[in-house]
């Protein structure tokens, strides 16, 4: 069924099987094998006709190294963008602060992950 819509010639099918494709390259092992396939993609996609596809295409390319670099260490950079998106709720949340100072407690209660619960109230076993 995918097959007859990619050969239909709408644009939203061939832009979707083009990103499969994409998405398909990080099944392979090596950074070879991966790179000629890249290539491949990067000379599809540049020549589509879809404009948000080129630009997906070209900002791969700016991105060349990083992205190959990813069969090696099979490292995304999606642990900084967490972090990076608690240090922002943090930034929204100490508007209003005097100083920077209190702007870093905020991301260390944000992002630390500190347990902060009271320890257990201790029952006395005297009464009285």
């Amino acid at each position: 069924m995918f097959d007859q819509l990619r050969d239909s010639g709408l644009t939203t099918a061939k832009a979707t099987y083009i990103k499969t494709v994409f998405q398909d390259l990080f099944a392979y092992v090596d950074r070879e094998s991966a790179e000629v396939e890249l290539k491949r993609w990067y000379f599809w996609a540049t020549h589509s006709r879809i404009p948000a596809i080129i630009k997906a295409a070209k900002t791969i390319k700016a991105h060349w190294e990083g992205v190959l670099r990813w069969f090696e260490s099979r490292l995304t950079n999606g642990l900084m963008e967490g972090i990076n998106s608690l240090i922002q709720a943090a930034k929204a949340r100490s508007r209003g602060f005097r100083s920077s100072r209190y702007f870093i407690t905020m991301i260390y209660l944000i992002a630390g992950r500190f347990d902060l619960r009271l320890p257990p109230l201790r029952v006395s076993a005297h009464t009285k």
